[in-house]
């Protein structure tokens, strides 16, 4: 495979790439260090890739097993990117911006607090707007075994998220 070949076949895919990677890492940096090493995996074996029936999916299971292998890895600590750093909508008002972001830090600390099968496929869910084919795929779950999964994750944040929400009204009654 040629250089320019190479670039129009596998160039297009690092948005979905790095996504996939970002959700699976939860960090920025390790997103973008596994980018890097999947291209240079994809360059080094560019002679064999011509047999590759689907790209987007070799890319996406090569990202898979890089991020996995990073997150064994026993000498790596856990760091989250912080929900600050997530792009939210603008809102009206500066107090909207204000209660959006809180919701989103609370989220995501509920997401935090998951099982970590369940939080990497709710991440694929719900963050990388992934079909439950892809998430079966990068994960390697069974279709029941993802429907599950997400069925679960949704559960325990509804059920945290309204325990939240009922001590900050009570919270707030209080102080009036």
């Amino acid at each position: 495979m040629d250089t320019e070949t190479f670039k129009r076949q596998f160039l297009p895919l690092h948005p979905r790439l790095y996504r996939t990677a970002f959700i699976l890492t939860g960090n920025s940096r390790d997103a973008e260090d596994i980018l890097q090493e999947a291209y240079c995996k994809l360059w080094d074996k560019r002679k064999e890739l011509n047999h590759i029936r689907n790209p987007e999916a070799f890319c996406v299971t090569l990202v898979k097993h890089l991020c996995l292998d990073l997150l064994r890895s026993a000498d790596r600590e856990r760091r989250q990117e912080p929900v600050d750093a997530l792009p939210l909508p603008a809102e009206e008002s500066p107090e909207a911006d204000v209660i959006g972001q809180d919701e989103a830090r609370q989220m995501q600390q509920l997401i935090d607090r998951l099982p970590e099968n369940q939080r990497q496929v709710i991440r694929l869910r719900g963050f990388n707007d992934c079909s439950l084919e892809e998430i079966e795929e990068i994960t390697g779950l069974s279709a029941v075994n993802v429907r599950v999964l997400l069925s679960r994750a949704r559960k325990t944040i509804r059920e945290h998220y309204v325990k939240l929400a009922d001590y900050e009204r009570q919270r707030i009654k209080a102080t009036y």
